[in-house]
């Protein structure tokens, strides 16, 4: 499984091929899925460019993205997009269009309450456990930590000499993990050696602007669709 991360935090600083409109992000979806990416994980932007929960901002994006790919669709639930916990869980109750899979940073306070009612309303969790955080030890003792769909180990340590150490201490925190599949992946510097880590142990994994805006040689990516087939090339090569 490669997923593709559309956008995430970044901005209009960060490029033109940054997808941010419903229109943009579907159309940069749809070129990710042809490429191969077999999951899509968004997040949904008001038009003045902000992270969002509000029903109507999650519906639009959602409705474009399925009108363009046939695969599942997720998106974020970080503080980013709402700080208050009990906000954020009265936001999510309110959606009327709801996405395949939602991800939740573990590490975040209110992390089990927007679990369980994403869990109450029928969608995927997917667990953030982020490296040089609480996150693992938090999931460890969670009695959701059955219930999820699957965890996301989020190395966030840059250098690219060391984000291969580091998501193996990760994973060694994270441990059997409730049985649950473990999606790996890294973040600007380490994207390109922990994906090559993923692939190496055949862990699920992700790639797309949000987690890096370059090529393995430097170069910057044209769109998510380039970063997905790079990948998806890289895991083909022999350990």
């Amino acid at each position: 499984m490669v997923q593709v991360c559309l956008n995430g935090a970044r901005g209009a600083v960060d490029g033109a091929v940054v997808p941010l409109t419903p229109e943009a992000l579907a159309e940069s979806a749809a070129e990710a899925v042809a490429a191969g990416a077999t999951d899509v994980h968004v997040h949904p932007r008001t038009p003045c460019g902000q992270d969002s929960l509000s029903p109507r901002v999650v519906a639009a994006t959602l409705e474009a993205i399925r009108a363009r790919v046939p695969v599942p669709v997720g998106v974020t639930t970080g503080a980013r997009a709402e700080p208050d916990p009990a906000v954020r869980v009265s936001r999510i109750r309110e959606w009327t269009v709801l996405p395949d899979h939602a991800s939740v940073n573990w590490h975040e306070p209110g992390a089990e309450d927007v679990a369980a009612v994403l869990i109450e309303r029928g969608v995927g969790v997917e667990a953030g456990i982020r490296s040089g955080t609480d996150g693992a030890a938090r999931f460890a003792r969670s009695p959701l930590g059955p219930q999820v769909l699957r965890v996301l180990a989020e190395v966030t340590d840059t250098a690219p000499d060391t984000a291969e150490r580091t998501a193996r201490v990760l994973l060694t925190d994270l441990g059997r993990a409730f049985g649950r599949p473990v999606l790996l992946h890294g973040e600007d510097g380490g994207a390109w050696p922990v994906l090559r880590l993923a692939g190496r142990l055949c862990l699920p994994t992700r790639v797309g602007l949000e987690d890096t805006l370059f090529l393995p040689g430097g170069e910057r990516a044209l769109s998510n669709a380039q970063l997905v087939a790079t990948a998806l090339l890289m895991r083909r090569e022999p350990a």
